[in-house]
């Protein structure tokens, strides 16, 4: 899921079921003809490992060669912080300390924003892949 945002407000969304590794170069490659654009901002976990790896990658490289900001996100602020999906038995939960565990529970929705006033960014774009085992 992608969203496209002009003055803070949603303009766009683009949404695909297909791997981000299939799906991404195509979208930006069209987003590139249409749009000139100030900054990036992505979910930086947590979630698919191999989903949030080429997110990082393909947008901090289109950050430098365009010279924008990078800002990153947590994926809870884009389902209410419900649980997100971690593999076929578990999702990632955040309990009320701010700590994430895995749970066997159903996975959340997501959705963009239909602004983004209110929401956490951080300049620290660094990928949230890594967690503490879990007994």
């Amino acid at each position: 899921m992608l969203g496209i945002y002009e003055k803070d407000m949603l303009l766009e969304t683009i949404n695909s079921h297909l791997k981000i590794s299939e799906i991404l170069p195509q979208i930006l490659q069209n987003l590139l003809t249409k749009y000139e654009f100030e900054k990036l901002i992505y979910a930086n976990g947590p979630g698919s490992y191999m989903g949030i790896k080429i997110s990082y990658i393909s947008l901090q490289t289109l950050a430098i060669v365009k010279n924008i900001p990078l800002l990153a996100i947590s994926a809870f602020e884009l389902n209410d912080n419900q649980p997100i999906p971690a593999n076929k038995q578990f999702c990632f939960v955040k309990d009320k300390n701010q700590q994430i565990t895995l749970e066997k529970i159903q996975g959340g929705d997501f959705f963009m924003p239909k602004t983004l006033k209110n929401l956490n960014f951080s300049d620290d774009n660094t990928p949230f892949y890594v967690l503490e085992a879990v007994n």
